[in-house]
């Protein structure tokens, strides 16, 4: 390979004597030597300064300022099309405004009537914008000795995908053409339909920087239960408002459908992604004073909030942030953001054998309770957790019923075993056909080992549902002192079984909860609501799934979070209208989540507090930032 040497010094003067001469016969400033070629810059002729005078530089600017980012390109074609996939449209990009265009940015295309076409950027591409071969030695060596490209050389595209075409609306006694008689010019709301235009050749592509186009492209709510800021690849979305972000807010009222706090929600996220801290800030939303809901009686009344905590983490909802500011406590203000501990807030804690609950992270009040025998009267499957099968449970149901037709509602655990340890009642079930031995054996064994769970020296918890319940009031089951994790189960659902049970009864025994709206709030989801091939198992999800598809008219929502959103059961998942999806490592789980492809590919990658909201009864999906301090208390 011929040896380049350095190129960079060459002169375009000829080595041969035919030409022209040497090039020391130039000086050095390009001007030949002799015959008035002095070297001299004030010389007449010849001189740098003499053609400098001669040559009148010409300005090839455009006049005005440049307004967008750039133009709608139809190079490469411009259509619009039913089948996404046949939809082209692209946008050049002018240089100065190429380090600030990010995927995901959301664009306005203006039409020529005033209709603009709202869009996102899904890919960036530079094209060459001549035909050259810029693989090739010269340019790359030539590249290497240059402090910057220069992107003159270079088109920079951008893929759009239109969204929603905005229009202003007719208010109503509003002119076709706008007017009202006494306010002209006033169109009425800003609205959107689907995308059924094409724009026009070279139309000015701008940024989306007004909130009201922003939240009507997206189909975002005005007002509502406040999730995060709007963002786009881990920026905060600004606009020239006041305050400049742009706050997403879940549907909370009965216009525009059920509040979608009784259709459900899942917050999803890994160790660190700040689950329980965005969880916090969402929760505490539900029991603002101003937040009510209208009930079958008439009566408007803010939600009660039971939450399963086998971390420990919830209760510290009752007590302020130290850590927030007078200046950020001002801006949630302002925003119409609920923050500050929730007075009302109480940890009821389980009386589970010897384990004792030692709480200095939080001032909630505390209230010891324990799990009656009774309530496994009308749900056998509490203590079929060992794994009865599906001939085995309804011999549990059986010696159950008998029991209790003897011994009443007051009959507990100890006394239970006690009928079971009877020889001759096994034997007259065997003779009579009615229970095996085998089986009876069977139910023997596989319900033993609930002492410590149930009757324990506490007050029953169906004796404290009219404090368990409070409107506006939060209840906390921590879990995290039981170390037995069947001990764990079984309060739980038991309590959760309760609350659902009452929910969904046409003749409740206790009214408070039927009469009272619920957010049942579950951590590590996964553990209780799983999907696995045992009775209880089975029991458990029927009931839940059957809460969450009446929960909209019973005033019922449940709120799920998990770090395995795949181990939760379908019947249960499909469910859910609301996935709050935070940083996942897992495949399977970011799979399990069903969001977008174009979200789904950034899970991986965020950052703690980022997160993406698919909702499509509220919005498009969209990419979120959490608030940086939790409104209330947060971290042991």
């Amino acid at each position: 390979m011929t040896d380049l040497g350095d190129f960079g010094d060459f002169d375009g003067g000829d080595d041969g004597d035919d030409g022209g001469g040497s090039s020391a016969d130039v000086d050095g400033d390009g001007a030949p030597a002799g015959d008035g070629g002095t070297g001299d810059d004030s010389a007449p002729a010849g001189g740098s300064a003499a053609r400098e005078e001669e040559f009148e530089p010409l300005d090839v600017s455009p006049r005005g300022s440049d307004r967008g980012i750039g133009t709608i390109a139809v190079s490469e074609g411009l259509q619009i099309c039913e089948r996404e996939e046949d939809t082209q449209l692209r946008a050049y990009v002018t240089t100065g405004n190429r380090p600030n265009v990010r995927i995901g940015s959301y664009l306005l295309v203006p039409y020529p009537d005033g209709e603009r076409l709202f869009c996102r950027i899904t890919g960036l591409e530079y094209a060459q914008a001549f035909h050259a071969d810029d693989a090739t030695e010269i340019h790359a060596r030539r590249a290497m000795r240059r402090d910057g490209i220069d992107e003159a050389d270079y088109k920079f595209m951008a893929t759009l995908e239109p969204m929603a075409v905005l229009f202003e609306q007719p208010a109503a006694g509003t002119a076709a053409d706008g007017s009202t008689g006494d306010e002209p010019g006033d169109n009425g709301e800003l609205t959107r339909r689907m995308v059924d235009r094409v724009p026009k050749p070279e139309t000015v592509v701008r940024e989306a920087v007004d909130t009201s186009e922003i939240k009507t492209g997206l189909k975002m709510p005005e007002d509502g239960v406040f999730i995060g800021h709007l963002s786009v690849g881990g920026e905060t979305v600004t606009t020239n408002a006041e305050p400049p972000t742009i706050d997403y807010r879940l549907k909370d009222d009965y216009e525009a459908g059920d509040p979608l706090v009784f259709r459900h929600t899942l917050v999803a996220g890994g160790t660190g992604s700040g689950k329980t801290h965005g969880a916090k800030n969402i929760l505490r939303q539900y029991v603002a004073d101003d937040r009510t809901y209208p009930m079958e009686d008439g009566r408007s009344v803010t939600p009660a909030l039971v939450m399963f905590d086998p971390q420990d983490e919830y209760a510290q909802m009752h007590d302020d942030n130290p850590e927030m500011t007078d200046a950020f406590a001002r801006r949630l203000e302002r925003e119409g953001i609920a923050h500050g501990g929730v007075t009302d807030t109480t940890a009821f804690v389980p009386k589970v054998g010897q384990a004792t609950y030692a709480a200095d992270h939080h001032r909630a009040e505390q209230v010891e309770f324990t799990v009656p025998f009774s309530m496994v009267r009308s749900r056998p499957w509490l203590v079929a957790s060992a794994g009865l099968n599906d001939n085995q449970y309804p011999a549990l149901k059986y010696l159950l019923k008998r029991f209790f037709d003897q011994h009443g509602n007051e009959g507990t655990y100890e006394q239970f075993r006690r009928f079971l340890d009877d020889p001759a009642l096994k034997e007259e079930l065997d003779e009579s056909g009615r229970v095996h031995e085998a089986t009876f054996d069977a139910v023997k064994r596989r319900t033993y080992g609930f002492g410590d769970v149930f009757d324990q020296a506490a007050r029953p918890i169906t004796e404290l549902v009219h404090e368990f319940v409070r409107p506006g009031g939060v209840s906390v089951v921590p879990t995290y002192h039981v170390n037995d994790t069947r001990a764990t189960t079984t309060v739980v659902l038991a309590l959760a079984s309760l609350l659902v049970d009452e929910k969904l009864s046409n003749d409740p025994t206790h009214d408070r909860i039927k009469e009272t709206p619920l957010v049942l709030g579950m951590d590590e989801a996964h553990n209780f609501l799983t999907d696995a091939d045992n009775v209880q198992a089975r029991k458990v999800i029927s009931k839940f799934t059957d809460a969450a598809k009446q929960g909209r008219k019973e005033r019922l929502g449940l709120f799920l979070i998990t770090q395995d959103p795949q181990d939760i059961a379908d019947p249960v998942f499909k469910q859910v209208n609301t996935k709050v999806v935070l940083n996942l490592g897992d495949e399977d789980a970011i799979k399990s989540v069903n969001i977008p492809p174009n979200l789904e590919s950034k899970v991986p990658y965020m950052e703690k507090g980022q997160m993406v909201v698919y909702s499509p009864d509220n919005s498009e999906p969209v990419e979120c930032i959490g608030l940086s301090t939790c409104v209330t208390e947060h971290g042991r």
